[in-house]
């Protein structure tokens, strides 16, 4: 089985991006702290790259931005790629299957107003 959950921020603001045959995607970082403090007493995180495709990418782009928490429920998968200096290099990446935003423009807009 090949399942991956992961709760994090985004590291920048999610661009939607069309291949060559018109599908739709995004890759996006994302900071996922661990859930234990290192040597020196600070919680360390990691920058996990997520590939989006199609509505999901769509709907991440327009709704989200840099710094919002988002789930992400996918798959792992690893490619590999010869760069210029014709090295082969090996990248793993999460193929997101669904994204849950669980902060938001409009939660933000509502934190910040002032009651009345």
């Amino acid at each position: 089985m090949n399942q991956v959950i992961l709760v994090g921020r985004l590291v920048e603001n999610p661009t939607v991006t069309e291949t060559e045959n018109g599908k739709k995607y995004t890759s996006i970082n994302l900071a996922v702290p661990r859930s234990f403090k290192g040597p020196d007493g600070t919680y360390e995180t990691d920058f996990i790259r997520c590939v989006l495709w199609n509505g999901v990418a769509a709907n991440t782009s327009e709704y989200c931005k840099m710094g919002d928490v988002v789930g992400i429920k996918g798959r792992l998968q690893n490619r590999k790629y010869e760069n210029k200096e014709n090295e082969t290099k090996y990248i793993t990446e999460v193929i997101a299957e669904r994204v849950t935003f669980l902060s938001s423009k409009k939660s933000d807009e509502t934190k910040n107003k002032v009651p009345e």
